[in-house]
């Protein structure tokens, strides 16, 4: 699934932006993918400098923080820096895990965004190739780290704040109760792990979406403007060939259900966390319309299984 410009920046999306900015390197893809090749967290953790050192860090891992000592901070380079070390385990290359998190301006210290605490973010994935590998490295569950980053093009210079709180069992697929199958419509058989087969019907495709949930899961409702990890395949209308899959993949992906196209959010929002939707979109509520042609969307009618494995709220930025 391609990302358009989301309204809310995702937890996700500040954590990989935070590296992938002040490095010099491009910005990451917009297609919400973590297979990167297993490497070793503790490798590839940012090393700690007398800007992150310095940073005083006040309040408990677990409470939002504030920040003391004197500004602007002159950083130079990203580094990292442990507040204070919690006595769980340690992350590994692709853990799911729970945490907290807090950005603050490095120029004024103040409080720019803020997530969890009082309200759950929904995980996010350890790995090594990645800006949230190098901003907390192999750290152990209960651990708090700062993080200094330097100002770029897409954002300011800032300090993150990061709490990891415990390592997760992320579900494997959707586990919801079974609803019964719509008439007409494309139908979905499960292989042993999960991974859907859609086979669409011999009929004109719909003029407008359509969203059938194919089990009900027993989790929270997904909120509007909600970060959500889900499995995923979807297939083109016209020839039923898949064009993109998480399961193909072998990682469920993480985005915000405000940065895809209009009939995926569509699909998402209301929906119970554990449910998997079958929805099939057409162009309008896609890629748009347009003459179909083999490098692109534009013009295709979609039609996905989604399995919705978990939600949270997304990092908000705090009005000044």
């Amino acid at each position: 699934m391609r990302l358009r410009p989301a309204v809310i920046m995702s937890s996700f999306a500040l954590a990989a932006l935070a590296l992938a900015g002040c490095s010099g390197e491009p910005a990451p893809e917009s297609t919400p993918t973590s297979s990167a090749a297993a490497g070793d967290l503790c490798d590839v953790a940012l090393a700690s400098d007398d800007v992150s050192d310095a940073v005083k860090v006040e309040g408990d891992a677990g409470a939002q923080p504030t920040l003391g000592g004197e500004f602007p901070l002159e950083i130079s380079a990203p580094a990292r820096s442990v507040v204070s070390e919690g006595d769980g385990d340690k992350l590994e290359e692709g853990d799911w895990f729970e945490y907290d998190m807090a950005i603050f301006d490095a120029t004024t210290g103040k409080l720019g965004a803020v997530g969890g605490f009082d309200q759950r973010l929904a995980p996010i994935q350890a790995v090594s190739t990645t800006g949230v590998g190098q901003m907390l490295g192999c750290a152990t569950e209960g651990t708090r780290v700062a993080i200094t980053v330097p100002g770029s093009e897409q954002s300011s210079a800032a300090v993150y704040v990061l709490d990891v709180n415990k390592i997760v069992d992320l579900p494997e697929k959707a586990w919801g109760e079974d609803q019964e199958p719509v008439e007409g419509e494309p139908t979905v058989k499960l292989d042993k792990k999960g991974a859907p087969t859609i086979t669409l019907p011999d009929t004109d495709a719909p003029a407008e979406t359509v969203v059938t949930t194919l089990k009900k899961g027993d989790g929270d409702v997904v909120e509007a403007g909600s970060d959500v990890i889900v499995h995923y395949t979807g297939v083109k209308w016209s020839d039923g060939s898949v064009f993109d899959s998480s399961w193909e993949r072998g990682t469920p992906a993480p985005f915000n259900t405000a940065g895809v196209v209009p009939g995926f959010t569509k699909a998402i929002e209301g929906q119970t966390i554990g449910s998997q939707v079958l929805v099939t979109m057409p162009p309008k509520d896609g890629y748009g319309e347009g003459e179909k042609n083999a490098d692109n969307l534009v013009g295709e009618t979609l039609t996905f299984v989604v399995d919705i494995l978990d939600a949270g709220t997304p990092v908000q930025q705090i009005q000044q």
